[in-house]
């Protein structure tokens, strides 16, 4: 357990070969983290390639990226190569969008959202006057003192104890409203619905309708709108392979198209990995990546919880490649319908997909045109939609139907011609998420519920397993790509100890 002084508890015994099953990023964190603290490390991956959920796929000369599409806080990456001597100039490079996202309304106007606080105050007044630019600015102020008091205590540090949590900065979260409800905190700040929605949205991406998630959650929004959205060249399967370079140039082993059957134990220590085919891997240690059900099915043993895990909603995704574009689509287009909160009540509690969706339009090729032939355009639509716990769907049947509708929608809101524009495309719904091992059908994993927040998330160190740490969205800190970096980083630390992988646990 954690001693007085904070240090966050480490696993036992040897440690020198460490195993990482799963070569995303959340695993090539942990590997780089490793092999910097001096460990030899072996990444096994199912897939052919690296990136993990962050996947990949060629259409036609299309080429898709089929998971994140959004990349925030890159300098998280920064740090993992910086562990073994590398750098993300050296290995990646990135376009800070501009703007970082565009609102379309159902009322016809539209909102840039820019990084920048004098170009997203002017954008503020333009749309809704002085008044509202002024609230913006408090807002962003805001939005960083919360980053500023979360980031270092609460996200970057492993918990052993919710009695980890007392310190000076919890009391200080608490004081300017982080353990309130997200949206009524915005709305202290902002009137205009609009508004309220673009800070606001992202709470989906922590599995919880923004009136139900904690205000700490605009956490998000900070990395989204203040912090700045970038884009790599070549799309953001890069990022793993960029991270995969770095592990192998450091000494690290990838083995990919290597999946692991099951984990070999002695009492309470994971001796080996026995990949499908048979073979043995022996370790000293293992970092498990996978969904949380598969990672503790490989460990033989699921953690109490005295309320069963909840699942985020999940999202169909069409990848359209077009033969055309629209001038009002920036890289990342938010189409926000007329509805809000009671769409988010059909995902999460009905079962439903959302009668007027909101949907997010990203169109990789107004940064990077190579990504598509020569004169075509590559666009992916994501939709919200309940996960296969909240609403059990046939998507085999029910898929090309849902597709259709998307394709109704978007040509209703502009977006004429959408449906003849399409030639080549690539649907994806929560029964292909769910045959990639992601629980319940969704990427988005275990629901930031306040039950399942910070201490209270399930935990990277697993009881009656004395070797074995889990990384990835399912365990702490939380989901998305920023987080599943710092995860690895955190079962780095865990294994070698924070200050050998450049933390100091919960005492910064």
């Amino acid at each position: 357990m954690a001693t007085r002084s904070g240090t966050p508890r480490t696993v036992s015994g040897p440690t020198d070969h460490v195993v990482v099953v799963g070569a995303g990023a959340a695993g090539l964190s942990a590997a780089l983290h490793l092999l910097g603290a001096g460990r030899s490390v072996t990444v096994l991956e199912r897939d052919p390639h690296p990136g993990g959920r962050a996947g990949r796929l060629d259409v036609d000369g299309f080429r898709l990226d089929t998971g994140p599409t959004v990349l925030t806080m890159p300098e998280l990456v920064d740090e993992a190569l910086a562990a073994v001597g590398d750098s993300l100039d050296e290995r990646l490079e990135l376009t800070r969008l501009e703007p970082a996202y565009r609102g379309l309304f159902a009322d016809g106007s539209c909102i840039d959202v820019h990084t920048g606080a004098e170009a997203m105050a002017a954008e503020v007044r333009r749309v809704a006057g002085p008044a509202e630019a002024a609230g913006y600015l408090r807002l962003r102020a805001w939005l960083g003192e919360l980053y500023r008091l979360q980031m270092r205590r609460f996200i970057d540090a492993n918990f052993d104890s919710p009695l980890d949590l007392l310190c000076p900065e919890l009391a200080r979260l608490a004081a300017i409203g982080g353990f309130g409800r997200l949206a009524p905190a915005v709305g202290r700040f902002l009137t205009d619905d609009r508004l309220r929605r673009l800070f606001t949205f992202q709470a989906l991406y922590a599995g919880v309708p923004p009136r139900r998630a904690l205000a700490a959650y605009a956490v998000i929004a900070y990395m989204d709108t203040v912090a700045g959205v970038y884009f790599p060249a070549g799309g953001m399967r890069r990022l793993g392979e960029a991270m995969a370079a770095a592990v192998a140039k450091a000494g690290g082993t990838l083995r990919y198209g290597t999946a692991v059957r099951r984990l070999e134990r002695r009492g309470d220590r994971v001796t080996a990995a026995v990949t499908a085919d048979g073979v043995r891997v022996p370790c000293d240690a293992v970092v498990l990546t996978p969904d949380l059900p598969m990672a503790y099915r490989l460990l033989g043993r699921t953690p109490w919880r005295p309320v069963p895990l909840r699942f985020s909603p999940s999202a169909v995704v069409l990848h359209a490649g077009t033969d055309r574009t629209w001038p009002h689509l920036a890289h990342h287009t938010v189409s926000f319908g007329a509805a809000w909160h009671g769409t988010f009540t059909e995902i999460t509690r009905r079962g439903r997909t959302m009668s007027d969706p909101s949907l997010l339009i990203t169109r990789p090729t107004a940064t990077d045109p190579g990504l598509a032939p020569p004169g075509r355009h590559l666009l992916s639509v994501l939709a919200p939609c309940p996960n296969l716990r909240t609403g059990p769907a046939d998507w085999r049947r029910h898929g090309p139907t849902y597709r259709d509708h998307l394709v109704e929608v978007l040509e209703r809101r502009g977006f004429t011609g959408f449906g003849s524009a399409i030639v080549a495309e690539h649907l994806i719904t929560p029964e292909d998420w769910s045959r990639r091992g992601m629980a319940f059908g969704t990427p988005f994993a275990t629901a930031h519920t306040f039950a399942q927040t910070g201490p209270f998330r399930p935990r990277n160190l697993v009881a009656g397993t004395a070797n074995a740490v889990l990384a990835g969205c399912g365990t702490t800190p939380g989901v998305g790509l920023p987080t599943a970096v710092v995860s690895g980083k955190l079962a780095a630390a865990r294994i070698a100890g924070a200050a050998a992988v450049g933390a100091r646990g919960g005492r910064r």
